[in-house]
């Protein structure tokens, strides 16, 4: 049950990134050796597209000795231990940030290990079902999972992350809060979140997430497809559950892409080929890898003909963006909601020695008419708003509004 207790917005004050010096880093000593090693060992990873005209590219190089200066003046006046390891992850975390994209990121092993099982494939272990980002200088509550603990105990989607166990984390990173969130299952967790000026306390216990990334419902003779993520597998379990549509007496869809913050293109292609058949879906526009189209398969398209209705809103992202841009272009569905979030661009991953990842920009996209995701988002046909009142009442005007097409 929530506790409420009124707070100011400025008890929880606009959250600062904190930024690592590029300078704090690299291993003294026989540092000129170490880093020819790793950037060596690293270099068709970590800054492929940078060497001497690969690809049209000029050689780009860091001043090395700007980097040794300051490390060596740490080693020599700084007064306590040096952990050399941790100055070298907080380089490389300073280097990457200060690109200044934030879908660009460093992560270190154990958070690599985090992103490829839990946003990736979904694999998040005991805890309260809830996927977070970073919203206006906050971490949000962008998704709440069906039947888990954080759904059941009235946690909403915008909620600022502003406590657990009374301990203040709005300053964390998504992936620093997603830890202590997690625990064994059948522990106890107290959520904080900053709503409406207002703190609300939601105690918890955790479970073994049930993660799924689609699933189908029925309403007579209309199917629901909600698709929660793009993973792997997504576009085709979806497939197999259309090829039974026809035998149901199914005439209409609604494809439901809330709170979708996308995942793997592969399977929106997938996912698109039910209505588009042989076409194109999106263009990758890239500096230096050149231009991309991507079509989707021909001969699966058994809905093309069928009556849909996408739903989207503030928190569909990326991937679920791409399939409502297509289908909108070609006038395959209506899009239903309100404006979509606007992440429009294309990280790749490259796995580093180390056990790391970095994922870097390498590309944006334009929807099948030319027209750019990125910053713009998707607009809906029909904009149809879900207030705090409707969901605490349990309403949903833009479901309903679907049904009603």
């Amino acid at each position: 049950m929530a506790k409420k207790k009124t707070v100011k917005k400025t008890d929880y004050p606009e959250f600062k990134e904190k930024k690592v010096s590029l300078g704090n880093a690299i291993i003294i000593g026989f540092v000129l050796a170490i880093i020819g090693v790793f950037v060596g060992v690293n270099f068709d990873n970590i800054f492929s597209g940078f060497g001497i005209y690969l690809g049209g590219f000029k050689t780009s190089e860091i001043n090395q000795s700007e980097l040794d200066e300051i490390y060596g003046k740490l080693r020599e006046a700084y007064n306590g231990e040096i952990d050399e390891e941790k100055l070298l992850e907080g380089a490389k975390k300073g280097m990457v940030e200060a690109v200044g994209d934030v879908y660009t990121e460093y992560m270190d092993e154990e958070e690599a290990d985090n992103y490829t099982n839990s946003v990736l494939h979904g694999n998040v272990g005991a805890g309260v079902g809830v996927e977070m980002g970073l919203r206006d200088g906050y971490v949000r509550i962008l998704r709440l999972l069906p039947n888990n603990p954080a759904e059941r105990a009235g946690v909403m989607i915008g909620d600022i992350i502003y406590k657990i166990d009374g301990e203040e984390v709005y300053t964390w990173s998504t992936t620093d809060i997603a830890k202590i969130l997690r625990g064994e299952a059948g522990t106890e967790v107290t959520l904080t979140v900053a709503r409406d000026g207002k703190e609300l306390d939601f105690e918890m216990t955790r479970e073994e997430i049930n993660n799924v990334s689609e699933y189908v419902t029925y309403d007579g003779d209309t199917a629901i497809i909600t698709v929660t993520r793009f993973d792997n597998n997504t576009g085709t379990e979806i497939q197999k559950e259309a090829a039974k549509f026809k035998e149901k007496g199914i005439n209409k869809v609604i494809l439901d892409l809330r709170g979708n913050g996308g995942g793997y293109v592969s399977a929106a292609q997938d996912l698109l080929s039910l209505w588009i058949d042989g076409k194109l879906i999106l263009t990758q526009k890239s500096t230096h890898f050149g231009e991309d189209k991507m079509n989707t398969a021909s001969g699966r398209a058994i809905l093309k003909d069928m009556k849909t209705i996408v739903l989207v809103n503030g928190s569909t992202a990326s991937a679920s963006e791409i399939t409502a841009a297509a289908l909108k272009d070609y006038g395959k569905a209506t899009i239903v909601g309100t404006k979509t979030y606007g992440k429009g661009v294309v990280q790749k991953m490259y796995n580093l020695s180390g056990g790391g990842i970095l994922k870097i920009t390498i590309a944006e996209w334009l929807s099948p008419k030319g027209n750019s995701i990125n910053n713009d988002g998707v607009t809906p046909d029909i904009e149809v708003t879900m207030t705090a009142e409707d969901i605490n009442k349990m309403r949903d005007p833009q479901l309903d509004k679907a049904k009603s097409l």
